[in-house]
């Protein structure tokens, strides 16, 4: 099946000249939702990952699935206050400020070999700051996985540490 299929694009949404890249679809479709996870999950086994994170929220819809697939844990990465016990965390800058990202410090164990899932692959900031959480922790990253990537934002050019695959292409549509 081809998975672009099941991206609707919505025109000038959240503002006018960008073109959302809604996976929705891919979500409502059981078929194309498991294409996606054994995709990601296959890249999990290519590059050695005992490990998958994933960001909330979008980032956990294929994050966990991919886990189940690989057989793999699911650790996930929150916003501040989320998390219950002692975290870690990375700020990073946004187009308009700063956010951070937290992660329970005791939930990736140092020497681990992490694939970081998200839906989409944009400037790469956020997969940025969860490479830099990851290492802090004592791991490091295997690979870094999209189901979407927006090409002409060059998100991958900031995640030069490891292999960096993502399923679905757009470029200045």
């Amino acid at each position: 099946m081809d998975l672009k299929e099941r991206i609707a694009t919505i025109p000038d949404y959240p503002k006018p000249g960008i073109m959302f890249r809604d996976i929705t679809p891919i979500l409502a479709d059981p078929k194309a939702l498991k294409q996606a996870s054994e995709g990601l999950a296959e890249f999990a086994k290519d590059v050695d990952a005992n490990v998958i994170v994933a960001p909330e929220a979008r980032g956990f819809m294929f994050g966990i699935p991919a886990a189940l697939e690989a057989d793999l844990p699911f650790i996930p990465v929150r916003k501040p206050g989320k998390l219950p016990r002692k975290t870690i965390e990375e700020s990073y800058t946004l187009e308009y400020g700063t956010d951070r990202l937290q992660m329970h410090a005791d939930d990736l164990p140092a020497g681990s070999g992490v694939l970081i899932v998200d839906d989409l692959l944009a400037t790469g900031g956020t997969s940025e700051a969860i490479a830099k959480l990851i290492k802090k922790a004592g791991s490091e990253v295997a690979g870094y996985a999209f189901v979407v990537e927006l090409d002409d934002l060059h998100g991958r050019d900031r995640l030069t540490d490891a292999p960096v695959m993502t399923l679905l292409h757009y470029e200045g549509e």
